[in-house]
């Protein structure tokens, strides 16, 4: 009995399955995001995004400034910048919010500060009235794009992901390796591969 070919195709096995598991922690995962999130376009509502990874069935909140999503799409540039994008947008999102409630907190105690009669449109709170005002119209253009960037970022990250699967290694490698035994008793390698 040869055994040497057999220690060549084991060896040659291994190497390509310890290659296999390295190669398949680089390899991105496909994102998905929830069916309502997917929806959301120009304008849309400004609450936090849900994504899957490829498998997982249980969507995670990315976090307001997609913070979550973050590590999925390390090492894709162009992923990245849009990320970085939807975060400034979230950033101003925070300060136009802040403006508006500051200068309705501003015109209110400008009302109740006053003695003796209630005024309602003295030169401060037209000041006041007027940013409130600003304020709203920023939002509409800030909101505008904001959801998007997100989505892009996403749409980046899986535009990636078949070029990385196509690899001629992944379409030639068995799916699962294992040993099974022959109708004589003998144990035997078990190789399984799967259509692509």
């Amino acid at each position: 009995m040869n055994i040497h070919p057999f220690r060549s195709f084991a060896l040659l096995l291994s190497f390509l399955l310890t290659f296999r598991g390295a190669h398949a922690q680089q390899t991105p995962t496909i994102l998905r995001l929830s069916p309502e999130d997917q929806g959301r376009g120009l304008n849309g509502s400004q609450k936090n995004f849900y994504f899957a990874p490829q498998g997982n069935n249980e969507y995670q909140n990315a976090g307001f400034f997609g913070q979550r999503l973050r590590p999925y799409l390390a090492g894709n540039t162009q992923a990245l910048d849009h990320l970085n994008r939807y975060r400034q947008q979230k950033w101003l999102f925070l300060a136009e919010r802040l403006t508006f409630v500051g200068a309705l907190g501003f015109y209110g105690q400008q009302v109740l500060a006053g003695e003796g009669e209630e005024r309602y449109f003295s030169n401060p709170q037209k000041i006041a009235i007027g940013v409130a005002a600003a304020s709203l119209l920023a939002n509409v253009f800030i909101s505008r794009n904001t959801n998007t960037h997100f989505q892009r970022a996403v749409e980046a990250h899986n535009a990636s992901w078949p070029a990385a699967r196509g690899s001629v290694f992944q379409r030639i490698s068995p799916a699962a390796v294992g040993l099974t035994a022959a109708p004589t008793g003998k144990p035997q390698l078990a190789l399984r591969w799967n259509l692509r």
